[in-house]
């Protein structure tokens, strides 16, 4: 049978499928199996076509339901990290990465204003902060700063200020995107001219190898909180076929499940700059370890690792929950 025709011969009850969904459980169950017969024929004529997709993910949406009652609750917690919110990122990487280079290229202005006028530095960072790095650098100590509070305090203050810019670049994006992008830019600018100061006074790579053991993780977060919120923000501005009030609805619900994951991220970025950062003098080999891991963990979960998902046939539905793949 030609593929068109197969299409044309089911698409009714495949439309009714997927949008008279019910509950009764032995109408599921024969859905299911009439699925599974099409995905089987389609898997054996047409492997590659569209249409087997199709068909494997409403099949997987009624298995999902069939089943759930069996699986409780004990699988929420690991679906989320292994599928759910990887799915989720997948799905707005072109997103992650216009927020990416916005971000850098803002952070690039920053050192470059800092390098075309003296006073910059200063106007940022403010008098307090700078003069202090200046005695601390004629002190022998460019990165003291580190070492002037309790440990445990210090993580707390810094995780809760950390965990304070996502929220606001998330909570901002109700703003058609321009709260994110101004929260992104302010961030920016500072961080382009704090290590263009450092660079200034001979200490560039030194300040990468203390610095940035703690602030891969947190510059990370906050450009991928910047994402979550303009992903609030296109809600609105894009609701595609979706009316504006239930496109937002569903931008939050996505954008608030990003900036949840990140917590945990924040909570280690802040352990390692209370911790670990002080010790501005460990040896270069384990500066590099930490910093590489971090590098590591950011480009495998948040790029790799979700198209690696999708790529095994996951899928969310227009709810957010999980479709898995049926397996004939």
């Amino acid at each position: 049978m030609r593929e068109s025709s197969f299409i044309k011969r089911n698409l009714h009850r495949w439309k009714k499928i997927q949008e008279e969904p019910t509950e009764d459980p032995d109408e599921m169950a024969e859905r299911f199996t009439a699925l599974l017969d099409d995905l089987a024929y389609a898997k054996t004529f047409y492997s590659h076509s569209k249409v087997t997709h199709y068909i494997n993910g409403m099949a997987g949406g009624i298995f999902q339901r069939i089943y759930s009652s069996h699986q409780g609750e004990k699988n929420r917690f690991s679906n989320f990290f292994y599928y759910q919110l990887p799915l989720l990122i997948r799905k707005h990487h072109r997103l992650f990465l216009f927020t990416f280079c916005y971000f850098l290229l803002i952070c690039i202005i920053g050192a470059f204003s800092a390098a075309h006028d003296e006073t910059f530095v200063r106007g940022v960072l403010g008098d307090e902060y700078v003069n202090m790095t200046e005695q601390n650098i004629a002190n022998g100590d460019p990165f003291g700063v580190y070492k002037d509070q309790n440990p445990g305090y210090m993580w707390l203050r810094i995780a809760f200020n950390n965990i304070k810019v996502s929220m606001f670049c998330f909570v901002f994006g109700i703003a058609l995107s321009a709260g994110t992008l101004w929260v992104l830019l302010q961030n920016g600018i500072m961080l382009g001219s704090f290590q263009y100061f450092f660079f200034s006074k001979g200490l560039g790579w030194a300040s990468v190898l203390v610095i940035w053991v703690h602030g891969t993780l947190e510059i990370s977060s906050i450009i991928i909180a910047g994402t979550a919120g303009m992903i609030l923000g296109n809600s609105i501005l894009f609701p595609g076929t979706h009316t504006r009030k239930d496109s937002l609805k569903r931008g939050a619900k996505e954008g608030l499940k990003i900036i949840v994951a990140l917590i945990p991220i924040f909570m280690v970025a802040a352990f390692l700059e209370s911790f670990i950062t002080r010790h501005t003098s460990m040896p270069i080999a384990i500066s590099i370890s930490i910093l590489a891991l971090s590098l590591t963990f950011i480009v495998w979960y948040f790029v790799i690792y979700p198209i690696k998902v999708q790529r095994k046939g996951y899928r969310l539905d227009m709810e957010g929950k999980l479709i898995k793949p049926v397996q004939l």
